[in-house]
């Protein structure tokens, strides 16, 4: 079979992996950094103390990043998430991000979950950004304790509810004063993000940096 565009479904050719070179240059960077505010950052303001976030592409409900987060997500291709997080680590290897955390962090999804889709979505992510950041990634920090239907199109109070008290942090876990990097998919309104540094804060002196694959702007 040959090899297709995540993103167009156009043929790849020599030099190309999974996006072509077209669907490449069209993806909407955001290029936030972790070295100046920006629009990820004000999400939690007021909220919960967060030392400084950002968010790689910018997701739209059309468009290439629609498609390949949902495909990585939902038609079994893990290598997507790789992908995004060769690319990404490579760019924030040279603003020192790697300097100032110590581990990295996927948000969990709840064992029923995971048997069910073989997979974490954000693992692979996470995993090619601490390769490029040479910094380890540790799974067994975080446990969601209760198996939610996906948030996607739940109006944002509703989101923060049903999120604030689903994640906890493992037992015998030793993260205290350390400086982690906590890493999601998507980030909309937060509210996961949120219940998950609450839960990493819980050890003491614990602080938080955030990366996502996408934000919705």
């Amino acid at each position: 079979m040959p090899r297709l565009c995540f993103g167009c479904n156009a043929r790849l050719y020599r030099g190309e992996q999974l996006l072509c070179t077209l669907c490449r240059n069209q993806l909407p960077l955001t290029e936030y950094t972790f070295n100046e505010e920006n629009a990820v950052d004000r999400i939690f303001y007021g909220r919960i103390p967060v030392e400084k976030a950002a968010s790689f592409l910018f997701y739209q409900e059309k468009g290439i990043v629609k498609n390949l987060i949902h495909t990585l997500k939902y038609r079994n291709q893990p290598q997507i998430g790789a992908f995004l997080g060769e690319w990404w680590g490579e760019l924030l290897k040279s603003s020192g991000l790697g300097e100032q955390i110590e581990c990295i962090i996927p948000v969990p999804l709840h064992p029923a979950k995971l048997r069910q889709r073989g997979y974490n979505q954000v693992t692979p992510f996470a995993k090619s950004l601490g390769a490029k950041l040479q910094v380890p990634m540790l799974e067994s920090i975080l446990i969601k304790t209760s198996n939610t239907r996906t948030q996607t199109r739940k109006k944002r109070w509703y989101r923060w509810q049903s999120s604030r008290d689903h994640y906890r942090l493992a037992k015998g876990t030793k993260i205290e004063g350390k400086k982690v990097l906590l890493v999601d998919d998507v980030i909309t309104t937060g509210a996961t993000l949120e219940a998950c540094t609450r839960a990493l804060k819980k050890a003491r002196g614990t602080r938080v940096f955030i990366a996502t694959m996408a934000v919705v702007p």
